[in-house]
């Protein structure tokens, strides 16, 4: 059976407020625990931070989805070691660069995916602002040379990154659908087209919510038709600290990003219902 995994990122357990407190990597991973997630998402690109990272989790039954930076083919050797000792459930690949060609981009996820094959760790690259993915555009030409390249789909970049026009248009809505089409995992955030995380419990932003609902709906059914039948999708809570979080005029978040990240893992678990029956109701031919 086909199963839906809800991870928290550490990341987004950072609280950055003025007071300057920050709380353990024990003390999140046991809230995480508390609350019941499923896995956790966290660098895995030093050695040391792994290991004290996987001693945290020892026993918590936590999956890890590695996220690591590289700028070469070689930098993710590092990432794919680490995670073939503490072992993941994918590796989240930001590529830290930015070619302006479609050409010179191709020889680095050629690389990458290679790596990744004969490592036996399924890697996914991430769609996001400032990396080899910062465009929609761009992505989508990347996409259409290598057609079958596997993505982690975080939609808040490209919502804000082309500052869509609202209501989306029917253009924009397509080229959304073909980064779903190749969605492997995902990253949960709800943005606007002018500010990359908004505060999902306000009533005002309730239209991006259903944006957002719209959008990973879709991907959860075309997911599912893709996916093996003992497969697992991972999406994680990624309600970053600020900047990403909107602060008050003393530096401290609007909400309670905790709340909000509980809030929207019970989202993602309704959409992953409505999506299987969704599936079992839907004619073959009409899933795309």
């Amino acid at each position: 059976m086909q199963t839906l995994l809800v991870f928290q990122s550490l990341w987004a357990m950072e609280r950055r407020h003025p007071d300057g407190f920050e709380r353990s990597l024990e003390e999140n991973i046991a809230d995480i625990v508390e609350a019941g997630f499923d896995g956790i998402s966290a660098h895995y690109t030093n050695r040391n931070d792994v290991i004290r990272l996987n001693d945290a989790i020892r026993g918590s039954g936590l999956k890890i989805e590695g996220v690591c930076f590289p700028r070469t083919v070689e930098d993710l050797s590092l990432t794919l070691e680490l995670a073939a000792e503490f072992p993941v459930s994918h590796i989240d690949l930001q590529a830290d660069i930015r070619p302006r060609r479609v050409e010179d981009c191709l020889p680095l996820l050629d690389g990458w995916m290679r790596l990744a094959e004969g490592a036996g760790v399924p890697v996914y690259i991430e769609t996001h602002r400032h990396r080899i993915t910062s465009d929609l555009l761009f992505t989508l030409d990347l996409l259409d040379r290598r057609p079958d390249l596997p993505l982690l789909a975080d939609l808040s970049h490209y919502l804000v990154g082309r500052e869509f026009a609202f209501p989306v248009e029917a253009e924009s809505h397509a080229q959304i659908r073909r980064i779903l089409d190749n969605a492997k995992a995902f990253h949960g955030r709800i943005g606007s087209c002018q500010q990359i995380q908004i505060e999902m419990s306000f009533p005002q932003h309730r239209p991006w919510v259903d944006l957002f609902r719209g959008w990973w709906g879709y991907g959860f059914r075309n997911w599912r038709d893709r996916a093996a039948e003992d497969a697992e999708l991972v999406i994680t809570c990624e309600l970053g600290p600020r900047p990403y979080a909107i602060t008050d005029r003393y530096g401290n978040d609007t909400t309670d990003r905790w709340a909000e990240a509980l809030l929207l893992r019970q989202m993602v678990r309704d959409l992953w219902v409505e999506s299987a029956e969704a599936y079992r109701d839907e004619p073959q031919g009409a899933r795309a």
